[in-house]
């Protein structure tokens, strides 16, 4: 008979080596554009090292910058950060006063 395991992970967020969430696309698609790059300049001639080099670079670049802000901002703490950015720091009211407030006689509320 056979045995096999039940996912017991339904509904909890997606993690990899400590990466959770948003950061593993970041990672993902980090490491992708850095082998997309490395094949476009091995292809356009450039020397076989430097192309070794930014390579091996970038990768630690995207590797190290990702673990740190995963760190550092946590689970939703990235998605936080960028609606604050997109908050006002205050409001701007341009209006006369006069125009803001409305005055209703008595006749007009009855």
């Amino acid at each position: 008979m056979s045995n096999y395991n039940i996912n017991k992970g339904i509904g909890r967020t997606v993690e990899f080596k400590g990466l959770k969430a948003q950061y593993l696309f970041i990672f993902a698609g980090g490491l992708l554009g850095v082998l997309i790059l490395v094949m476009i300049m091995y292809m356009a001639g450039a020397n076989s090292y430097v192309c070794l080099f930014i390579g091996a670079g970038g990768a630690s670049l995207i590797i190290w910058k990702t673990f740190s802000l995963n760190g550092k901002y946590g689970e939703h703490g990235l998605m936080k950060l960028g609606a604050k950015k997109k908050h006002p720091k205050y409001i701007i009211c341009r209006k006369a006063v006069h125009r803001s407030l409305r005055f209703t006689s008595k006749s007009d509320a009855a």
